[in-house]
Protein backbone atom coordinates (compact mmCIF):
# COMPACT_ATOMS: atom_id res chain seq x y z
CA UNK A 1 0.00 0.00 0.00
CA UNK A 2 1.28 3.74 -0.68
CA UNK A 3 1.23 5.67 2.51
CA UNK A 4 -1.76 7.80 1.73
CA UNK A 5 -3.76 4.36 1.31
CA UNK A 6 -2.74 4.06 4.85
CA UNK A 7 -3.57 7.40 6.05
CA UNK A 8 -7.01 6.94 4.65
CA UNK A 9 -7.87 2.87 5.15
CA UNK A 10 -6.66 3.97 9.54
CA UNK A 11 -8.75 7.15 9.79
CA UNK A 12 -12.04 5.04 7.95
CA UNK A 13 -11.95 1.81 10.19
CA UNK A 14 -11.10 4.54 13.61
CA UNK A 15 -14.26 6.81 12.16
CA UNK A 16 -17.04 3.83 10.72
CA UNK A 17 -16.13 1.41 13.90
CA UNK A 18 -18.35 2.98 15.99
CA UNK A 19 -20.66 5.31 13.62
CA UNK A 20 -23.72 3.55 12.37
CA UNK A 21 -22.66 3.56 8.86
CA UNK A 22 -20.44 -0.11 8.73
CA UNK A 23 -16.75 -0.05 8.94
CA UNK A 24 -16.59 -3.68 7.33
CA UNK A 25 -18.04 -1.72 3.86
CA UNK A 26 -15.87 1.19 3.74
CA UNK A 27 -12.99 -0.75 4.20
CA UNK A 28 -14.20 -2.94 1.17
CA UNK A 29 -14.98 -0.06 -0.87
CA UNK A 30 -11.55 1.08 -2.07
CA UNK A 31 -10.33 -2.11 -2.93
CA UNK A 32 -13.96 -2.20 -4.86
CA UNK A 33 -14.19 1.25 -6.50
CA UNK A 34 -11.06 2.57 -6.92
CA UNK A 35 -8.52 -0.76 -7.03
CA UNK A 36 -6.65 -0.26 -4.40
CA UNK A 37 -4.76 -3.19 -2.84
CA UNK A 38 -6.16 -5.27 -0.59
CA UNK A 39 -4.96 -4.24 3.11
CA UNK A 40 -4.06 -7.91 4.15
CA UNK A 41 -4.54 -9.08 7.48
CA UNK A 42 -1.74 -7.91 9.71
CA UNK A 43 -3.13 -4.12 8.68
CA UNK A 44 -6.53 -5.58 9.94
CA UNK A 45 -5.07 -6.66 13.35
CA UNK A 46 -3.18 -3.15 13.90
CA UNK A 47 -6.02 -0.73 12.87
CA UNK A 48 -8.88 -2.74 14.81
CA UNK A 49 -6.37 -3.26 17.88
CA UNK A 50 -6.39 0.53 17.43
CA UNK A 51 -10.10 1.34 17.84
CA UNK A 52 -10.27 -1.33 20.69
CA UNK A 53 -7.32 0.55 22.76
CA UNK A 54 -9.58 3.61 22.00
CA UNK A 55 -12.92 2.55 23.04
CA UNK A 56 -10.88 1.43 26.38
CA UNK A 57 -9.73 4.63 27.09
CA UNK A 58 -12.60 6.60 26.72
CA UNK A 59 -15.26 4.11 28.83
CA UNK A 60 -12.03 3.70 31.18
CA UNK A 61 -14.21 4.78 34.41
CA UNK A 62 -17.02 2.46 33.45
CA UNK A 63 -14.75 -0.55 33.17
CA UNK A 64 -13.51 0.10 36.59
CA UNK A 65 -16.81 0.15 37.93
CA UNK A 66 -17.59 -2.82 35.62
CA UNK A 67 -14.46 -4.49 37.10
CA UNK A 68 -14.68 -3.46 40.69
CA UNK A 69 -18.29 -4.97 40.80
CA UNK A 70 -17.33 -8.45 40.21
CA UNK A 71 -15.75 -8.54 43.34
CA UNK A 72 -19.49 -9.04 44.68
CA UNK A 73 -19.27 -12.54 43.23
CA UNK A 74 -15.98 -13.28 45.03
CA UNK A 75 -17.41 -12.22 48.14
CA UNK A 76 -20.80 -13.31 48.16
CA UNK A 77 -22.29 -10.02 49.37
CA UNK A 78 -24.49 -9.02 45.95
CA UNK A 79 -27.16 -8.66 48.30
CA UNK A 80 -25.57 -5.92 50.78
CA UNK A 81 -24.21 -4.40 47.61
CA UNK A 82 -25.37 -0.42 47.06
CA UNK A 83 -27.55 0.13 44.15
CA UNK A 84 -25.03 1.19 41.97
CA UNK A 85 -22.69 -1.84 42.78
CA UNK A 86 -25.68 -4.21 41.63
CA UNK A 87 -26.21 -2.02 38.48
CA UNK A 88 -22.49 -1.84 37.45
CA UNK A 89 -22.58 -5.85 38.20
CA UNK A 90 -25.98 -6.26 35.90
CA UNK A 91 -24.28 -4.36 33.31
CA UNK A 92 -21.46 -6.63 33.40
CA UNK A 93 -23.29 -9.64 32.72
CA UNK A 94 -25.26 -8.01 29.79
CA UNK A 95 -22.08 -6.99 27.82
CA UNK A 96 -21.28 -10.54 28.09
CA UNK A 97 -24.28 -12.02 27.45
CA UNK A 98 -24.99 -9.48 24.35
CA UNK A 99 -22.25 -10.68 22.98
CA UNK A 100 -22.54 -14.41 22.88
CA UNK A 101 -24.75 -14.94 19.54
CA UNK A 102 -22.55 -12.60 17.54
CA UNK A 103 -19.25 -14.19 19.07
CA UNK A 104 -20.73 -17.79 18.13
CA UNK A 105 -22.43 -17.31 14.87
CA UNK A 106 -18.90 -15.34 13.80
CA UNK A 107 -17.10 -17.92 14.64
CA UNK A 108 -19.60 -20.32 12.77
CA UNK A 109 -20.05 -17.97 10.28
CA UNK A 110 -17.50 -16.07 9.58
CA UNK A 111 -15.65 -17.10 6.59
CA UNK A 112 -19.46 -18.12 4.50
CA UNK A 113 -20.00 -14.51 5.19
CA UNK A 114 -16.54 -13.20 4.06
CA UNK A 115 -16.64 -14.83 1.07
CA UNK A 116 -20.53 -14.44 -0.38
CA UNK A 117 -21.68 -11.35 1.11
CA UNK A 118 -18.44 -8.97 -0.14
CA UNK A 119 -20.32 -7.53 -3.66
CA UNK A 120 -20.93 -4.00 -3.94
CA UNK A 121 -25.31 -5.54 -4.40
CA UNK A 122 -25.06 -6.69 -0.78
CA UNK A 123 -23.21 -3.83 0.68
CA UNK A 124 -25.87 -1.47 -0.92
CA UNK A 125 -28.61 -3.56 -0.14
CA UNK A 126 -27.90 -3.69 3.75
CA UNK A 127 -26.54 0.06 3.69
CA UNK A 128 -30.22 1.10 2.26
CA UNK A 129 -32.13 -1.45 4.52
CA UNK A 130 -30.81 -1.11 8.17
CA UNK A 131 -30.20 2.52 7.53
CA UNK A 132 -34.06 3.07 6.91
CA UNK A 133 -34.84 1.01 9.97
CA UNK A 134 -32.32 3.36 12.24
CA UNK A 135 -34.53 5.87 10.90
CA UNK A 136 -37.39 4.12 11.46
CA UNK A 137 -35.88 3.76 15.86
CA UNK A 138 -34.96 7.21 15.89
CA UNK A 139 -37.84 8.76 14.60
CA UNK A 140 -40.07 6.55 16.86
CA UNK A 141 -38.02 6.91 20.19
CA UNK A 142 -38.05 11.06 19.45
CA UNK A 143 -42.08 10.99 19.12
CA UNK A 144 -42.12 9.25 23.13
CA UNK A 145 -41.50 11.82 25.86
CA UNK A 146 -37.97 12.11 27.33
CA UNK A 147 -38.62 10.73 30.86
CA UNK A 148 -40.59 7.37 28.80
CA UNK A 149 -37.04 7.09 27.43
CA UNK A 150 -35.14 3.82 29.53
CA UNK A 151 -31.87 4.76 30.95
CA UNK A 152 -28.93 2.29 30.93
CA UNK A 153 -29.27 0.55 34.16
CA UNK A 154 -33.40 -0.93 32.85
CA UNK A 155 -31.55 -3.47 30.94
CA UNK A 156 -33.38 -6.77 31.25
CA UNK A 157 -32.41 -10.09 30.13
CA UNK A 158 -35.28 -10.27 27.32
CA UNK A 159 -34.19 -7.10 25.95
CA UNK A 160 -29.72 -8.07 26.25
CA UNK A 161 -30.54 -11.43 24.12
CA UNK A 162 -32.60 -9.39 21.45
CA UNK A 163 -29.84 -6.76 21.28
CA UNK A 164 -27.27 -9.76 20.97
CA UNK A 165 -29.01 -11.62 18.53
CA UNK A 166 -29.55 -8.27 16.02
CA UNK A 167 -25.65 -7.62 16.52
CA UNK A 168 -24.92 -11.03 14.98
CA UNK A 169 -26.39 -9.42 11.62
CA UNK A 170 -23.47 -7.11 11.39
CA UNK A 171 -21.72 -10.29 10.09
CA UNK A 172 -22.98 -8.79 6.45
CA UNK A 173 -21.12 -5.97 5.65
CA UNK A 174 -23.19 -2.79 5.35
CA UNK A 175 -25.07 -3.42 8.63
CA UNK A 176 -23.24 -1.74 10.88
CA UNK A 177 -22.74 -3.50 14.00
CA UNK A 178 -23.15 -0.19 15.76
CA UNK A 179 -26.06 0.82 13.51
CA UNK A 180 -27.50 -2.71 14.13
CA UNK A 181 -27.69 -2.17 18.30
CA UNK A 182 -28.65 0.89 18.33
CA UNK A 183 -31.27 0.30 16.36
CA UNK A 184 -32.58 -2.55 18.29
CA UNK A 185 -32.13 -0.71 21.17
CA UNK A 186 -34.10 2.75 20.35
CA UNK A 187 -37.11 0.24 19.20
CA UNK A 188 -36.61 -1.23 22.54
CA UNK A 189 -37.53 2.00 23.97
CA UNK A 190 -33.74 3.04 25.28
CA UNK A 191 -32.34 6.53 24.85
CA UNK A 192 -30.07 7.52 22.21
CA UNK A 193 -27.38 7.95 25.05
CA UNK A 194 -28.38 4.56 26.76
CA UNK A 195 -28.43 2.97 22.99
CA UNK A 196 -25.51 4.31 21.96
CA UNK A 197 -23.15 3.60 25.22
CA UNK A 198 -24.42 -0.09 25.31
CA UNK A 199 -23.42 -0.53 21.70
CA UNK A 200 -19.78 0.54 22.54
CA UNK A 201 -19.59 -1.50 25.25
CA UNK A 202 -20.87 -4.03 23.48
CA UNK A 203 -17.98 -3.32 21.09
CA UNK A 204 -14.91 -3.92 22.75
CA UNK A 205 -15.29 -8.17 23.49
CA UNK A 206 -15.94 -8.47 19.81
CA UNK A 207 -12.84 -5.97 18.56
CA UNK A 208 -10.99 -8.04 20.91
CA UNK A 209 -12.23 -11.72 19.97
CA UNK A 210 -12.17 -9.91 16.01
CA UNK A 211 -8.00 -8.84 17.23
CA UNK A 212 -6.99 -12.34 18.44
CA UNK A 213 -8.72 -13.99 15.34
CA UNK A 214 -7.26 -12.20 12.88
CA UNK A 215 -3.62 -12.03 14.58
CA UNK A 216 -4.03 -15.84 14.84
CA UNK A 217 -4.72 -16.32 10.94
CA UNK A 218 -1.41 -13.94 10.68
CA UNK A 219 0.89 -15.99 12.38
CA UNK A 220 -0.28 -19.08 10.01
CA UNK A 221 0.73 -16.86 7.39
CA UNK A 222 4.39 -16.55 6.39
CA UNK A 223 4.93 -12.59 5.41
CA UNK A 224 7.51 -10.30 6.55
CA UNK A 225 6.40 -7.29 8.48
CA UNK A 226 6.29 -3.77 7.89
CA UNK A 227 6.28 -2.49 11.69
CA UNK A 228 6.30 1.08 10.49
CA UNK A 229 3.14 0.84 8.41
CA UNK A 230 1.29 -1.21 11.47
CA UNK A 231 2.48 1.14 13.65
CA UNK A 232 0.84 4.04 12.20
CA UNK A 233 -2.20 2.40 10.97
CA UNK A 234 -2.62 1.39 14.65
CA UNK A 235 -2.06 5.25 16.11
CA UNK A 236 -4.11 6.87 13.34
CA UNK A 237 -6.74 3.82 14.19
CA UNK A 238 -7.06 4.88 17.80
CA UNK A 239 -6.65 8.73 17.48
CA UNK A 240 -9.70 8.82 15.07
CA UNK A 241 -11.98 6.12 16.81
CA UNK A 242 -11.03 8.42 19.97
CA UNK A 243 -12.71 11.67 18.58
CA UNK A 244 -14.93 10.07 16.67
CA UNK A 245 -16.73 8.27 20.00
CA UNK A 246 -16.11 11.71 22.21
CA UNK A 247 -17.87 13.95 18.97
CA UNK A 248 -21.00 10.51 18.59
CA UNK A 249 -21.66 10.76 22.35
CA UNK A 250 -21.91 14.54 22.86
CA UNK A 251 -23.96 15.38 19.67
CA UNK A 252 -26.24 12.68 19.60
CA UNK A 253 -29.17 14.24 21.38
CA UNK A 254 -28.50 17.24 19.56
CA UNK A 255 -28.61 15.75 15.74
CA UNK A 256 -29.93 12.53 16.26
CA UNK A 257 -29.53 9.57 13.91
CA UNK A 258 -30.82 11.29 10.94
CA UNK A 259 -27.55 12.87 9.22
CA UNK A 260 -26.03 9.06 9.38
CA UNK A 261 -29.54 8.03 7.32
CA UNK A 262 -28.89 10.43 4.75
CA UNK A 263 -25.59 9.74 4.41
CA UNK A 264 -26.51 5.67 4.23
CA UNK A 265 -29.48 6.37 1.51
CA UNK A 266 -26.90 8.93 -0.31
CA UNK A 267 -24.23 5.77 -0.34
CA UNK A 268 -26.69 3.31 -1.11
CA UNK A 269 -28.12 5.27 -4.51
CA UNK A 270 -24.21 5.17 -5.22
CA UNK A 271 -23.49 1.99 -4.83
CA UNK A 272 -26.15 0.79 -6.78
CA UNK A 273 -25.66 3.24 -9.36
CA UNK A 274 -21.80 1.38 -9.61
CA UNK A 275 -23.75 -1.99 -9.45
CA UNK A 276 -25.54 -1.85 -12.46
CA UNK A 277 -23.53 -0.22 -14.48
CA UNK A 278 -20.91 -2.69 -13.74
CA UNK A 279 -23.43 -5.27 -14.80
CA UNK A 280 -24.47 -3.56 -18.13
Amino acid sequence: MLWYHIWILAIIQGITEFLPISSSAHLILPSQLLGWPDQGLTFDVAVHAGTLVAVMLYFRHDLMRMLSSLKLIRAGTYTQASIEEQQQLGLVFAVVLGTLPAGVLGLVLNELTWINTRSILVIASTTLLFGLLLGWADFKINKQPVEKHLPLNALTLKHVAMIGFSQALALIPGTSRSGITITSSLLLGYSRQASARFSFLLSMPLIAAAVLLKTWEWTQQQHPIAWDVLLTGFLISAVSAFICIRLFLHWIDKVGMLPFVIYRVLLAIVLFAVAFWGMS
